[in-house]
């Protein structure tokens, strides 16, 4: 199957087997406040992660791309989404613009139909520094984005099979690439070993992509004859990776993603540490189903959401939520009491 038709493939299958919904979100409480002295009108939803500075802690995560008319059109409907609602974009994996070049109008549209947004780049962790500038300059990207998908290519009938080096490639892109580089997992999420190590050679970003969203073992396993199963329920859940990168005690920045889908799912992100919130699956199939108004409307109600949760909690910003008392249950508080996590810390701050 070639490049191109795979990515259409991905499309179609994240579309049927949808979002597992298994990220701990509904592990995690926030302590009510009774009485917050703050007025909504004082709520500001700007974010700063790293270098960059987004107008709101929501962004469209990496989808597509490379797969001819019909990824260029999803890409353009989601660019002319994030203009309209003035938040970031992430494009899918570039390299099949990279080696093919008619398939780069499915991602320069982007930047084509959103001139001033934040858009961030997209290859994975097998890329060159020469083809990451290349990305980059694709799109005039604000940043880049490397994902790491080792579970996704063993699974993946034609996927890669030799990640020897991946750190060093890692490390050299973090030190020369003109732009900031954010390392993103798709969907398996980071542990606090990873984090530590991607610290020692200069990561200053890191989307950790946690498991519980779009599931690219089971989108992989549809495309195989003799189905890899034991990958489907592989990974660390959102709110478990979130606790980790929390433990890892770095001064890396955060993005969560991993089948968000509510402002309260942002919302406890944020808690956790998480800098900002990808939203992917949940966009792609509001798009899909009921077209870009209908997404940009969900993209309004999140904000309006957002900004109600704050005032219930009389926080005035999205990072004062790190001060917000939490408590744990089910999976999530088993996982952290098992890994020597410290959530006492955060249940009592």
């Amino acid at each position: 199957m070639s490049r191109s038709a795979r990515k259409v493939d991905h499309i179609n299958h994240a579309l049927l087997t949808g979002q597992a919904l298994s990220h701990g979100f509904e592990d995690v409480k926030f302590v009510h406040n009774s009485i917050p002295e703050i007025n909504v009108d004082e709520i500001n939803l700007s974010s700063k992660i790293g270098e960059l500075t987004l107008s709101s802690p929501i962004f469209i995560n990496a989808m597509t791309g490379g797969g001819g008319k019909e990824t260029t059109k999803i890409n353009q409907q989601l660019a002319e989404v994030a203009a309209e609602t003035d938040i970031a974009m992430a494009v899918g994996s570039q390299m099949a613009a990279i080696k093919d070049k008619e398939q780069q109008p499915s991602y320069t549209i982007v930047r084509k139909v959103n001139p001033k947004g934040m858009v961030i780049a997209n290859l994975g962790s097998e890329a060159s520094i020469d083809q990451a500038r290349q990305a980059v300059e694709m799109l005039e990207a604000n940043a880049f984005q490397l994902h790491v998908n080792v579970i996704q290519e063993l699974v993946m009938p034609e996927g890669d099979r030799n990640y020897a080096g991946t750190f060093k490639r890692i490390e050299e892109l973090v030190h020369k690439l003109e732009v900031p580089v954010i390392v993103k997992e798709v969907g398996f999420g980071m542990s606090q070993e990873t984090i530590k190590r991607l610290a020692a050679i200069g990561v200053e970003m890191v989307d950790i992509g946690g498991f519980g969203g779009t599931n690219f073992s089971k989108i992989e396993n549809k495309r195989r004859d003799r189905q890899l199963r034991f990958f489907d329920n592989w990974g660390i859940p959102t709110t478990a990776s979130l606790l980790e990168v929390h433990h890892a005690n770095t001064c890396i920045d955060v993005l969560a993603s991993g089948g968000m889908q509510t402002a309260l799912d942002l919302a406890k992100s944020l808690a956790l540490g998480a800098r900002a919130g990808g939203f992917a699956g949940y966009f792609l199939k509001i798009l899909k189903e009921d077209g870009q108004e209908a997404l940009i409307n969900e993209i309004t109600d999140l904000k309006e959401d957002l900004t109600m949760i704050l005032t219930a909690l009389d926080v005035k910003s999205p990072h004062d939520l790190t001060k917000v008392p939490l408590v744990f249950s089910g999976e999530t508080y088993q996982w952290a009491c098992q890994r020597g996590i410290d959530i006492q810390s955060i249940s009592t701050r």
